[in-house]
């Protein structure tokens, strides 16, 4: 007994490879991101999702560590579905991949809640550290990403005001970025949804 118990100490330390589901419309690029995903001992593929609808069932009945979402998806996009299902599940790990870099559209998707923002034309290492790191907490952003979000606040300087906010405005702006919706943070505050 002490022998199996000494050689339980010494025995390699295996990790979970990292579940990924994926939203995306195009069966193509759908199935090249399986196949990636499939090649590595690292990651472990979950599920595929051809519109937002069909991912708010699946990802949160079957919640993976990392969800890959388009935002160009028939029916409901995907800004909005990430919107909807960090609601329904703050602790979701949602990265955006797609082809757009228009920063309206960036921030659009990160203010609905999505951990990090990556093209789909990076190279396929690249989409496996994103993966990664949004695994370890990070938010993922390739550099030309990263590029747009310091031009636009370079463009866009915050408004220099001495208004300080109230505890209760504190207290919407805490809820709006944990990626409740307002009638959700009206019912959790008792307030009117007009308020």
């Amino acid at each position: 007994m002490l022998a199996d118990q000494m050689l339980n100490m010494f025995a390699p330390i295996t990790t979970m490879p990292i579940t990924v589901s994926i939203v995306e419309d195009d069966a193509g690029v759908r199935g090249s991101l399986v196949r990636l995903l499939k090649q590595s001992r690292e990651f472990r593929f979950l599920e595929s999702y051809s519109t937002g609808e069909a991912a708010l069932r699946g990802a949160i009945a079957t919640p993976p560590d990392v969800l890959l979402m388009d935002i160009n998806l028939p029916g409901m996009n995907g800004i909005v579905c990430v919107q909807k299902l960090r609601a329904l599940a703050p602790a979701l790990r949602i990265v955006v991949l797609t082809v757009y870099e228009n920063p309206e559209r960036i921030f659009n998707a990160l203010a609905a809640g999505a951990l990090g923002y990556i093209l789909k034309q990076r190279p396929s290492a690249e989409v496996l550290e994103a993966i990664r790191d949004a695994h370890q907490g990070g938010a993922p952003m390739s550099s030309q990403i990263a590029r747009k979000v310091v031009q636009f606040f370079q463009r866009n300087p915050p408004p220099a005001h001495d208004a300080s906010l109230s505890a209760r405005e504190l207290e919407v702006l805490s809820l709006l970025a944990k990626g409740y919706l307002i009638k959700e943070i009206a019912d959790q505050l008792g307030i009117s949804f007009v308020t």
